[in-house]
């Protein structure tokens, strides 16, 4: 069952991601099929999103390295829920999901999408 709250916590990650953040896209990466083979294919979706460097105090360089980037991405009008494998382009620059972390305190309603980009 969605819970009222979470939805307002959406609505106000919403607001204030659109309105400090930037536009960007996730992209997913869509194998060949098994049998006829062909092209990978990749997906772009749309995305507002806050891309900020960790503090140092994070950055342990194995978990976390120098030059990964926390980005909160609004789950609103996201088609997709990103998850490792996928590709952010922040700052216009592309970042492969290194973690992601959908903050559905419900199970049900994601809040916001907090993801760790790594620029190898």
């Amino acid at each position: 069952m969605v819970n009222p709250l979470y939805a307002r916590l959406q609505t106000t990650a919403r607001r204030l991601i659109a309105k400090f953040g930037q536009e960007g896209a996730v992209k997913r990466l869509t194998p060949p099929d098994n049998v006829y083979g062909g092209e990978p294919t990749v997906t772009s979706h749309p995305a507002t999103l806050v891309p900020m460097a960790y503090e140092a105090r994070y950055i342990d360089g194995t978990t976390i390295k120098t030059g990964d980037m926390q980005i909160y991405i609004s789950s609103v009008g996201l088609a997709i829920e990103p998850t490792v494998g996928d590709v952010v382009t922040a700052n216009g620059t592309d970042y492969a999901i290194a973690n992601s972390d959908p903050n559905k305190y419900d199970g049900v309603t994601a809040v916001v999408f907090i993801v760790q980009g790594r620029n190898d």
